[in-house]
């Protein structure tokens, strides 16, 4: 079985899509998708299916989808032409258990999990100072995403805080392999992302501290300036806080130096973080 969930939700056995169109049958799938390989509660589908108020046909109906699921699931064996004592029946792949319902990857890939993966390869070379190697094994895990997590999908509850999760694992992940990109020296080249990146995320110091240095390390200590400029106008006007001790020595830094020789020594993660 192969399951994607980092954009669209996919799911396919023996090559064949199982993913139904249904609304509540694909947050059923989701939900089993993410957790594939380990038992989720029937409590936990009723209530990601209708929060506090289930109907009293709640069991009924969810046994109803995952019948549904089952015949998408039984076709797509019955595509995949394997035959003898190992064919597998689709209850075998979406399993009852004692209070719940496991979905069985049979050790196929997973794209959350290849992305788990890739991430804490790259922390891992992080720590070790190896940038090239967090740069390269970052951007892999950050390739694997093709839109917001399961973008398709109407989330309840225990979805909506899987999605937060996953889009935190990503910020994240995003963060560290842009802080290796700039010891790289790659400060140009990161320019048009962090662009995009601090308009997203407005709040985010981090982000406005990176492009801080890539805009002073590029010649442009003006423009770094009004970076920290806007920032400060946004967390005072939402939020009513000032720029962290971190942020304002950032600023001080670049006012202080060169803009032909911006401080090598300058470091976001750092400045920031520190404070």
């Amino acid at each position: 079985m192969d399951i994607g969930v980092l954009g669209a939700l996919a799911v396919r056995q023996n090559g064949v899509s199982i993913t139904p169109t249904a609304p509540k049958p694909r947050q059923v799938l989701a939900l089993l998708a993410l957790h594939a390989d380990k038992v989720v509660p029937v409590s936990v589908l009723t209530e990601e299916l209708w929060a506090g108020t289930p109907p009293r046909s709640a069991r009924t109906t969810l046994q109803t989808y995952v019948l549904q699921l089952r015949e998408l699931i039984a076709a797509a064996l019955e595509d995949g032409g394997a035959s003898g004592e190992e064919q597998l029946s689709a209850k075998d792949v979406l399993v009852t258990s004692p209070g719940g319902y496991m979905l069985n990857s049979e050790g196929g890939t997973s794209d959350v999990r290849e992305f788990e993966r890739l991430a804490g390869l790259g922390y891992r070379a992080m720590d070790a100072e190896d940038y090239r190697g967090a740069a390269q094994q970052l951007r892999a895990a950050l390739d694997l995403w093709s839109g917001s997590a399961l973008t398709d999908v109407h989330a309840g509850t225990h979805l909506e805080t899987e999605i937060r999760r996953l889009e935190e694992s990503r910020l994240c992940a995003l963060d560290q392999r842009i802080e290796a990109d700039l010891h790289l020296g790659r400060h140009r080249e990161l320019l048009s992302e962090l662009t995009v990146l601090v308009s997203r995320y407005r709040t985010h110091e981090n982000l406005h501290a990176q492009f801080m240095l890539a805009l002073h390390r590029s010649g442009r200590r003006g423009d770094a300036l009004e970076v920290y400029q806007r920032l400060r106008g946004t967390l005072v006007g939402d939020l009513g806080l000032e720029p962290s001790e971190g942020l304002r020595r950032l600023q001080h830094s670049v006012l202080m130096s060169n803009a032909e020789q911006p401080s090598e020594a300058d470091d976001s993660q750092s400045l920031v973080r520190s404070a």
